[in-house]
């Protein structure tokens, strides 16, 4: 579909939704659209949302159009493309709109403002911008998201002959925003993107303790690393339900990078059987028919100032939460179905070790679920998991068969 193609169908959807929302008697339509700068030229991009809020607005529905700059969430395109950018590349050579002002809004208060305006009085209508409570330059929220999430701070070098093309092109090759979805939005930052007034606070007023600010909003997203991304199922999640976690229908590429190496092992023995093995290993156990590379690593661990591999276990065959084991902690256990350890060595990001146990109605043994999951904080945490890489293919599939199969006496 060409751009044409794009924004014409952009328009018919809304002048659609329009039309239906008056015939079924809608009370209200609110409409999020993006910060437009007074006397500047829009992009395409902000052109269309602009064109989708007049059509709302001349639908005789009440309509309320708010207008945000940079959203803080994951899954916010904006902020991915800011946290990608940022993780990947502790060195940047960046083009003149890094110095462009933008005033971000947290997601958690984007859905308040939407949620509000919902219930406001009919006789209310009109376009309003949101923002939160600090104004940054870009390449400053770049160095404020380092600070949030405990990276060092940025080399950023701004140089003058980088195009929005180019600036485009190099988005989408350092990050895996989409090539069509960065230009977008490299075109819209060429322009200030700041509040011009603040109407709906006398409206929907600020939240007890105020609007949140950028690094609290950054570390509310970066919860999905801390806590949710990295499990099938965690109820006991800390933060369960907010605004800033991850959705299901977010895009492949939002919440940061995640590496994983999956192995299904199916055994023939109870899942009970299977689960005394699991708990079993690490300390005088070991942990597969590898031994010899756990003891490697340990000894790399113990030389950088790590933990290493001789910490072994409390208790030789029960775990608990919280218990040392080895290089590991065990961070949650649900017997006979879920071991998940946490990484304590020394490396550049988080990891997880995760066994999972299932019945197998088929056989009346069980499906053994190996997980290894990876948080890389930066670009040498990439290069971090692909040079351990070879090493997972000779380590992994033994653990995870060690598990599965009894040892023969």
């Amino acid at each position: 579909m060409s751009k044409d193609d794009f924004e014409n169908e952009e328009r018919e959807m809304a002048v659609g939704f329009g039309e239906a929302a008056k015939k079924a008697k809608v009370q209200r339509i609110v409409y999020l659209g993006g910060i437009i700068a007074p006397n500047e030229v829009m992009s395409p991009h902000l052109q269309a949302r602009a064109e989708t809020g007049e059509i709302l607005r001349a639908s005789g529905v009440p309509t309320i159009e708010l207008r945000a700059g940079v959203v803080i969430g994951s899954g916010s395109a904006s902020f991915e493309m800011l946290r990608y950018l940022t993780e990947r590349l502790p060195i940047m050579t960046v083009p003149k709109w890094v110095n462009v002002r933008i005033q971000p809004i947290a997601v958690r208060d984007v859905l308040r403002y939407l949620v509000g305006s919902s219930s406001l009085k009919p006789e209310v209508s009109g376009v309003f911008d949101i923002g939160g409570p600090e104004i940054f330059t870009y390449k400053e929220m770049m160095q404020q998201y380092a600070e949030a999430a405990g990276l060092p701070r940025r080399i950023i070098i701004p140089v003058p002959v980088l195009t929005p093309r180019l600036s485009s092109g190099w988005v989408g090759l350092v990050t895996p925003v989409p090539y069509t979805l960065a230009k977008r939005l490299v075109i819209s930052l060429r322009n200030e993107v700041v509040a011009a007034e603040d109407k709906i606070r006398s409206l929907i007023p600020d939240p007890v303790g105020g609007l949140t600010p950028f690094k609290k909003a950054v570390q509310l997203a970066l919860t999905k690393i801390k806590e949710a991304s990295v499990v099938t199922r965690w109820t006991d999640a800390s933060m369960p339900g907010t605004p800033s976690e991850p959705l299901p229908t977010d895009p492949d590429w939002a919440g940061g990078s995640l590496y994983k190496d999956v192995r299904v092992v199916n055994s023939p023995d109870s899942i009970e059987e299977v689960w005394k093995r699991v708990e079993a290993i690490g300390g005088e156990n070991g942990y597969s028919l590898a031994t010899w590379a756990w003891e490697v690593r340990g000894f790399i661990d113990k030389i950088f100032g790590g933990v290493g591999l001789r910490r072994g276990r409390r208790d030789a065959i029960h775990l608990q939460v919280g218990d040392a084991l080895d290089f590991w902690r065990v961070e949650e256990i649900e017997r006979p179905k879920l071991l998940r350890l946490r990484a304590e060595m020394k490396m550049p990001g988080l990891a997880w070790l995760e066994f999972s146990l299932e019945k197998d109605t088929n056989s009346n043994g069980t499906i053994v679920t190996h997980t290894a999951t990876y948080a890389r904080r930066d670009l040498l945490g990439h290069a971090y998991w692909w040079s351990d890489w070879p090493m997972h293919g000779l380590v992994f599939p033994s653990m995870a068969k060690n598990v599965a199969f009894a040892k023969k006496r």
